[in-house]
């Protein structure tokens, strides 16, 4: 049986408790709260941390509501309060989308959406579908907060914005929502996908003010698509649209050839996913819930 390096363990009570342990602790501290991607990462030894700070008890970062114009989800929130809540699927309907082909019923209990978008893995679906609703993060540290959008959040494989003393607090989204959808392709249910897409329109007098579209597990990290944005932006929605778009997915990822497929393989997922992605926003849009 694979067994984690040595390490301390510490259970944090209050947020500034786990600032100043992180502070105390040093670069070699990491947080844990679900841990289902933190453990087994330990247990192959790709990650070795001195320190681990379990947060569980930090309920005040568990929440899902509408304030200032935005809904605000907590750091601590879980896999199944996404997929149940009644306010994301009113506004971003792509979360649930998300939820449903996340990995199984005991991950998605214990699993948290500020520990899916820190690990930073290219294939994980909750930075795609945040990416794609243009989502901000909310980083605190022993200098206060600071506020960082998706688009800057992932800086490379495994990699945040989040430095060494510092937490993801909150994720942020704008009010009014959009019509929004999470396509999938995976092997098996509940594994890391094959490729999956996010997409997020903002309709304003029957043409798009504004798109988001993101892909999961066709690059290194997730693959924002701004060219594909710039392309849906002040035109209707059609099905040439959307094709076209689906195109430009697919020139634009980056997929390697592994045992879920080859580079060919993934970018025709990659673009078929994409226009699925947007048909389904589009729908969505109207009220329809597809």
């Amino acid at each position: 049986m694979q067994t984690p390096a040595p390490f301390e363990y510490e259970r944090a009570t209050s947020l500034e408790g786990a600032l100043a342990a992180l502070e105390r602790l040093g670069p070699e501290a990491r947080i844990i709260a679900g841990g289902h991607s933190l453990l087994p990462m330990m247990k192959l030894r790709l990650a070795a941390p001195e320190h681990l700070i379990d947060i569980n008890d930090l309920h005040e970062l568990a929440y899902i509501r509408e304030e200032g114009g935005e809904i605000r989800i907590g750091a601590l929130t879980r896999h199944v309060d996404l997929l149940r809540s009644d306010v994301l699927a009113r506004h971003y309907p792509l979360f649930a989308d998300a939820e449903e082909v996340i990995a199984d019923p005991v991950v998605r209990n214990r699993g948290t959406i500020g520990g899916s978008l820190c690990q930073a893995d290219a294939a994980e679906d909750l930075s795609s579908v945040c990416s794609a609703a243009k989502a901000d993060v909310v980083i605190r540290g022993p200098r206060g907060e600071r506020v960082v959008s998706m688009a800057d959040f992932h800086v490379g494989p495994y990699t945040t914005a989040v430095s060494d003393g510092e937490m993801l607090t909150e994720v942020r989204l704008k009010l009014p929502g959009a019509g929004s959808a999470h396509e999938k392709v995976e092997r098996r249910a509940g594994d890391w996908a094959i490729a999956a897409a996010s997409a997020c329109l903002w309709l304003e007098n029957g043409t798009i003010a504004d798109a988001g579209v993101a892909l999961s597990a066709v690059g290194i990290t997730t693959i924002h698509l701004t060219r594909g944005e710039d392309l849906l932006r002040g035109k209707p929605p059609s099905e040439e649209l959307f094709a076209e778009a689906g195109k430009i997915a697919a020139e634009d990822c980056s997929p390697s050839a592994d045992g879920r497929g080859p580079v060919d393989y993934k970018r025709h997922l990659a673009g078929e996913l994409n226009t699925r992605a947007l048909h389904r926003a589009a729908a969505r849009t109207k009220g329809v819930r597809t």
